[in-house]
């Protein structure tokens, strides 16, 4: 009967709970509450966090949609469409946080900084274009404070440490990029992104993007780690594409051309594929970050073809391998001649220009 009166009279007692709303409220701070764990800003991003996994209730559906469709979303690749006839989709990735660092030195996530971007003509695609050739690219976010400087989340820390180990001090036009790890283990979901300078948004996801190259363990197995390299290959491109239309892809992005373009001899009718070669490391990055995965219309495709670079590990069209015909005087013949098939014949020598002929 006590505890019945004391239930009923609003006093707490052992095994009840008060009827009343008596309770004061918690102390709230920003390591605590939700709302403000979810209201980080720039500033907060160039000081790298603090890391840590994300607070409770943050982890479901934090990607949201995948992103709407656009010429440049994968869907397209010549007629038999994303990787040919039986093609199923990839399963959504998953990128689970790392776990908390428990003392210690800080562990490595899969968030870098990127800086040294030229703030005029960067946007989230270019620099995606770059970043898929060492990982898959999960998102990207550009930093208002903070004019050329971007945050990159990639699927693990070794595709962080792929893009560290190959693009840092790359010279980009009149920049130098520099890479590093960062200490903030994910990136959260901006709402409203503010516009860069060509109206896109500063902010993107990239989770089921189809032109993410690390998705299976076949594509994974097809690709070749390169470093920046002025010879580029280039694959699935209409059968019968001709020099001026591949040459024409890059004028239309507003980038310098490469000076040779050699094919390889078709192995089926699906698509084509060779070698680009260009004055210097730096046009040929450039060239990779405007024109990777830019389509190219055919006649008797249902859908344009969705061409795709990526760095060859030739360091000149015609050569066999590193250091041969040195002194011949042969150097540069293949652009002097720019007969298709030259590298294609190199290609057939046991070298896989940095990626199998094979590739999608």
């Amino acid at each position: 009967m006590s505890s019945i009166m004391a239930v009923s009279s609003g006093i707490p007692v052992k095994g009840y709970y008060s009827t009343t709303s008596t309770s004061l409220p918690r102390s709230c701070s920003e390591g605590t509450c939700s709302e403000h764990c979810q209201n980080t800003s720039d500033q907060n991003d160039m000081d790298f966090g603090s890391g840590g996994p994300p607070p409770p209730g943050m982890m479901k559906d934090r990607h949201g949609p995948p992103p709407p469709h656009h010429p440049r979303d994968g869907r397209g690749y010549g007629p038999e469409g994303y990787g040919g006839e039986g093609f199923v989709p990839p399963p959504p990735m998953h990128h689970p946080m790392p776990p908390q660092n428990q003392g210690g030195p800080p562990q490595q996530g899969a968030v870098m900084m990127v800086y040294g971007l030229d703030p005029v003509t960067i946007n989230a695609d270019r620099l995606f274009n770059l970043c898929c050739l060492y990982g898959n690219v999960v998102r990207i976010k550009f930093l208002k404070t903070k004019e050329g400087t971007a945050m990159v989340q990639m699927g693990d820390g070794v595709s962080v440490e792929r893009c560290v180990q190959n693009l840092n001090n790359v010279t980009v036009g009149d920049y130098t990029l520099t890479l590093a790890f960062s200490k903030q283990a994910y990136l959260s979901e901006v709402m409203n992104p503010y516009p860069l300078p060509d109206k896109s948004p500063s902010f993107k996801d990239y989770v089921g993007n189809k032109n993410n190259r690390f998705l299976t363990p076949a594509s994974i197995h097809k690709n070749r780690i390169q470093p920046p390299s002025k010879v580029v290959h280039f694959f699935n491109t209409p059968p019968d594409v001709s020099d001026e239309q591949l040459l024409q892809v890059f004028h239309d992005y507003g980038v310098t051309p490469p000076h040779t373009v050699s094919k390889f001899p078709l192995k089926s009718e699906r698509s084509s594929s060779g070698l680009m070669e260009f004055q210097n490391i730096s046009q040929s990055v450039m060239a990779i970050m405007a024109c990777n995965h830019a389509t190219i219309q055919h006649p008797g495709a249902k859908f344009p073809f969705v061409m795709k670079l990526c760095f060859s590990s030739s360091r000149q069209i015609g050569q066999k391998g590193q250091g041969d015909r040195q002194g011949k005087g042969q150097t540069g013949q293949a652009g002097q001649a720019g007969q298709t098939g030259q590298a294609g014949q190199a290609g057939q020598t046991g070298q896989n220009n940095g990626i199998d002929d094979d590739y999608y």
